[in-house]
């Protein structure tokens, strides 16, 4: 992953990098992008220092997955009673989220949601078409991101 002057090694979607994004297809897509804002777990995490927007996560925080709902690739408030993604999660994924802007300030049903840049499994082990990226290498990332950053993806 390029962004800006910084390369990070990275995981990426377990089948690969694609140009033509469909919704649970486990893949990431090959594009620029920007960073939208962020979340951090502060029960685990400090707000990082960023020129990004960080707000706290919470336990009734989700993000609806189901293409045919309004609310779809949008947060919304659990419980909720459609497909979506929890936000509050056990293991480390979600401390730290940065919201990309892929398939946001232009919607398209069907095209991809919950696609963040977020904390790395051990190993590096694929995501479901997010960018996961080391704590460290995350920490130090986020202190030259802004709204104006371009995050490339592939090539």
């Amino acid at each position: 992953m390029l962004a800006d002057r910084f390369c990070f090694p990275c995981a990426l979607g377990k089948t690969g990098l694609t140009v033509n994004k469909r919704e649970g297809d486990g893949a990431t897509s090959i594009l620029v992008t920007r960073p939208l804002y962020g979340f951090y777990r502060a029960d685990r995490e400090a707000k990082p220092r960023s020129r990004l927007a960080f707000r706290p996560l919470h336990r009734a925080m989700g993000w609806c997955d189901a293409p045919d709902h309004p609310s779809y690739n949008q947060q919304v408030r659990l419980p909720f009673s459609t497909s979506h993604e929890e936000m509050w999660r056990q293991d480390a994924l979600y401390d730290l989220i940065v919201v990309l802007d892929i398939n946001i300030s232009v919607r398209k049903k069907g095209r991809g949601s919950a696609l963040f840049m977020h904390v790395a499994r051990p190993g590096y082990l694929p995501t479901e078409g997010c960018i996961a990226l080391s704590k460290p290498d995350f920490r130090q990332l986020l202190t030259g991101l802004s709204p104006n950053t371009r995050i490339q993806i592939g090539r």
